[in-house]
């Protein structure tokens, strides 16, 4: 009697155990990389909700030698590129990647749609430092739309450096570790194109995750500041390439000058 009680209780701790290994990859496949929102993560996103955005201002605020640029990512859905060309637009980013598990999209229909109309595009790659390194980003950026060719249409591919959507405001890194992240998305990326690649951020970010580092004055700067004064830069640059001055405007997305004429845009697609 005592034996069959205790059939029945090892039975009953293997049956739990079998269960209990049943359900591990199941609580794995949930504690991997988040990714929900991401198709609402675009170029300035987290700007905008940390550090605000004080003034929309016209697209004559440029003034002369600007050339009048938009970003937009899968949160604008089809974009109307023929509308946009005869609005004004030059030149546009478009968002191919985040992390290393979201493509957007609307990527063919924006980065193809926008070359179709006689824009200068290029893509530009949502970071995310918290999820792995950045060499392995680098490369699946560049696997999924992210590359160059020297058709003097295609511009530099852009790093998206900003406050983290999912968490800590740093990725959990201190800002010696963020510098490293960055050094190696942007050596892969010259290894892969043979260019350097933009960086997009804000100032308030970079100084307070990066330690206000100077060491990137190679790369082309893309900075967020939606204001009627372009303000302090980061320390590894003394003038931008591109100014997102607004999240909104005439052009589908956010509003960019790029610092020069038609010509130097060009001459920066051409490397």
């Amino acid at each position: 009697m005592s034996r069959r009680v205790c059939s029945k209780g090892w039975g009953a701790v293997l049956a739990a155990g079998v269960l209990l290994l049943a359900q591990t990859p199941a609580v794995a496949r949930e504690s991997g990389p988040r990714y929900d929102g991401a198709e609402e993560h675009y170029a300035g996103s987290q700007i905008a909700l940390h550090e605000g955005v004080n003034v929309s201002v016209g697209p004559l605020y440029g003034g002369e030698a600007q050339t009048l640029g938009h970003d937009v990512s899968g949160h604008q859905g089809d974009v109307d590129w023929p509308g946009a060309a005869r609005t004004g637009a030059k030149f546009v980013y478009v968002k191919a990647t985040e992390g290393t598990g979201f493509v957007n999209p609307r990527f063919p229909q924006q980065y193809n749609g926008s070359y179709g109309v006689g824009l200068i595009r290029g893509a530009y790659h949502f970071a995310r430092p918290d999820i792995s390194d950045g060499a392995a980003q680098a490369h699946y950026f560049v696997d999924h739309g992210g590359g160059w060719s020297g058709d003097g249409k295609t511009l530099p591919g852009a790093l998206d450096v900003e406050y983290n959507p999912y968490g800590e405001t740093c990725y959990g890194k201190t800002p010696a570790q963020m510098v490293a992240w960055m050094a190696s998305f942007a050596e892969t990326y010259l290894w892969r194109t043979g260019r350097h690649p933009a960086i997009y951020t804000s100032t308030s970010w970079w100084k307070r995750c990066t330690g206000n580092s100077n060491v990137f004055w190679q790369n082309p700067l893309w900075i967020a500041r939606y204001n009627t004064e372009i303000g302090e830069l980061p320390a590894s640059w003394k003038h931008q390439t591109i100014w997102q001055f607004s999240n909104k405007g005439s052009l589908p997305g956010d509003q960019n000058w790029f610092n020069g004429t038609i010509d130097r845009v060009r001459a920066l697609s051409l490397g």
